[in-house]
């Protein structure tokens, strides 16, 4: 007759099994269903497997208990925003499990609040020294994604079959195709750079095959560790939206080259474009200046 003890270790192991196995049915409709990259779709993975195995889960008739207290205490020593992340991930498994008839119960379920930050571009002139001096190879990935402001995984993505008549299609999230001029400093590169290396299929490869998203991340932040900066290819993005707007492009013109769904994701930038014009303002304007302070008149 078996133990209680392992009656419980068999109820805890079924239980497990259970969770996995859903999980990786909600993996499966986030690739096929929503177009989730592979690189997000192993984050999730990871993210939840770390998650079920701490979250306390216990069943009630038809009802689940989750106490995500353990797993919040494994976490704590993380930065706020990677717990909020994680947690998030985890939600929206719960979530869709109860789309799909599971009644949970989610216990120690605070809220983390993150201060809104804004995205912190490269400055421009940074941008052109590393233009100036970076291989070819870098230099045609530098300008793609701060003269196209695309995305780090459509970079990786982009065919060669895709530029054609001075216009790049791109696919975005959720298979979305947006249409991106040329400029004729990049297709002037682009020239020189396809009779350099002479890439088959994708416009960025590396020994035959598609160069992988955390291989652009890497020479991208070996040009600018020349020059003593850490940046990183979604600060180019943030560059390419912040110099249009600054430059009197239309908010809706812009979102619509960055491929973003809605305003609401672009209007972003425009706070961060006034914040630099506060700046400039700042120290140009004599009463900003220390120097120039008001005196009292004799």
């Amino acid at each position: 007759m078996p133990s209680a003890s392992n009656a419980m270790k068999n109820s805890r192991r079924s239980m497990t099994n259970f969770f996995s196995q859903k999980s990786e049915q909600f993996l499966d409709y986030l690739q096929n269903n929503l177009s989730y990259s592979p690189l997000t779709i192993y984050t999730y993975r990871l993210n939840l497997q770390e998650a079920l195995s701490s979250v306390e889960i216990v069943r009630e008739g038809d009802v689940w208990y989750m106490d995500l207290m353990p797993y919040r205490m494994q976490i704590h020593h993380l930065k706020k925003k990677t717990i909020y992340k994680k947690i998030s991930i985890f939600k929206s498994f719960v979530n869709w499990l109860g789309d799909r008839g599971e009644t949970i119960l989610l216990r120690n379920d605070e809220t983390i609040k993150l201060p809104k930050t804004l995205p912190k571009p490269v400055a421009r002139d940074y941008i052109f020294e590393a233009l100036a001096t970076c291989e070819p190879m870098e230099r045609m990935l530098l300008l793609t994604l701060y003269a196209l402001g695309l995305r780090i995984s459509e970079a990786a993505n982009l065919k060669l079959e895709s530029i054609h008549d001075g216009w790049v299609s791109v696919k975005g999230k959720g298979d979305k195709i947006r249409q991106l001029p040329l400029l004729d400093e990049v297709r002037k590169e682009l020239e020189h750079y396809l009779q350099s290396y002479r890439p088959r299929i994708y416009l960025f490869e590396k020994s035959g095959r598609k160069m992988r998203a955390n291989q652009i991340r890497y020479r991208i932040g070996k040009v600018f560790k020349k020059h003593a900066l850490r940046v990183t290819p979604h600060q180019l993005r943030h560059a390419f939206a912040t110099d249009l707007l600054e430059g009197g492009a239309r908010i809706t013109d812009v979102s619509a080259l960055l491929g973003h769904a809605s305003l609401e994701t672009t209007q972003i930038y425009t706070r961060l474009s006034s914040s630099a014009k506060m700046k400039n303002y700042q120290k140009a304007h004599p009463l900003c200046r220390e120097s120039d302070g008001l005196t009292n008149g004799d």
